[in-house]
């Protein structure tokens, strides 16, 4: 829901377990960074675990209703833990019916960001659990998402993001938002091109190197220039994409990614490379659609 002023939310979906906060604390201080509001949704589907019930209930009206009691409960505890953190973030609620996931969708087409945790469950968990999140909501959501895991991440010093780039029309986006994120925190900023050799080699690989070192420098020449306070390091590297940008989230702040991609990043559709690295990232990702 976009404010009265034209500003569009950040939006965060809200865990019932009140320890699982860091998605919500990133949120917090993303909006307050931003000058945001802040959107606490949480969507009842099927139970979780997060739930404490009593007995069971002997309807159905009275279990919905019960559910839902939580369901306020949980939000007005989120509303209390923002307001502490970040007093002078706008906030709203949403208590909603249906699957988080594609709860979350709906209220992406009027965010300027979505917020999730993650617990780095297997593929196979995630792809078979009803309260999978992340993979299907980055899949279809028309705006940035960010995934936050759990526990919370602890970044090195001096504080750094880290961008794949490799020239495609979503790596430039995720190269745009990368340069306002490292400027909002007063980071500085690595742009890595992930150079995959194919399995039969190249014929040349000196000049492949050089291609992708000239895709790179023209990627981030104009977004440095308007960005002149962010401190810019950018190098190609050789290796598997997924393996690198992991390596590289290991002591970052957040990294940020094309939601799919090309060249460096052969056949970057979500579910390769932006898959791999929402289950294997130490820190933040944000995955930028076109």
């Amino acid at each position: 829901m976009t404010g009265a002023d034209g500003r569009r939310p950040i939006v965060v979906g809200v865990d019932p377990d009140p320890s699982k906060r860091p998605a919500l604390a990133w949120a917090a201080d993303e909006a307050g960074r931003r000058g945001l509001p802040l959107r606490l949704v949480h969507a009842q589907g099927m139970p979780t675990g997060g739930y404490r019930s009593g007995e069971p209930r002997a309807s159905w009206e009275e279990w919905n209703r019960a559910l839902h009691g939580l369901g306020d409960q949980v939000l007005k505890e989120a509303v209390a833990f923002v307001e502490s953190r970040q007093p002078t973030v706008e906030v709203s609620t949403l208590l909603a019916e249906g699957e988080p996931a594609w709860v979350l969708r709906e209220e992406a087409r009027t965010a300027s960001l979505v917020v999730v945790g993650s617990r780095h469950l297997s593929r196979r968990r995630e792809m078979f659990s009803a309260t999978s999140v992340a993979l299907p909501l980055t899949a279809h959501a028309p705006c940035p998402v960010a995934v936050v895991p759990e526990p919370e991440h602890v970044a090195q010093k001096p504080p750094c993001f880290v961008v794949g780039v490799d020239g495609s029309e979503h790596s430039a986006a995720a190269v745009d938002l990368a340069f306002e994120e490292a400027a909002l925190h007063g980071a500085l900023l690595r742009a890595l091109y992930v150079w995959h050799p194919p399995l039969l080699g190249v014929l040349d690989e000196d000049s492949a190197v050089l291609e992708c070192r000239r895709v790179l420098s023209e990627t981030v020449a104009g977004r440095a220039a308007q960005y002149p306070d962010v401190e810019l390091h950018h190098e190609v590297v050789r290796g598997h994409p997924v393996q690198i940008l992991t390596g590289a989230s290991e002591h970052a702040l957040g990294l940020v990614v094309g939601a799919r991609g090309h060249g460096g990043f052969t056949g970057m559709m979500l579910g390769s490379v932006s898959q791999g690295v929402l289950h294997h990232a130490h820190c933040p990702v944000i995955t930028v659609p076109v």
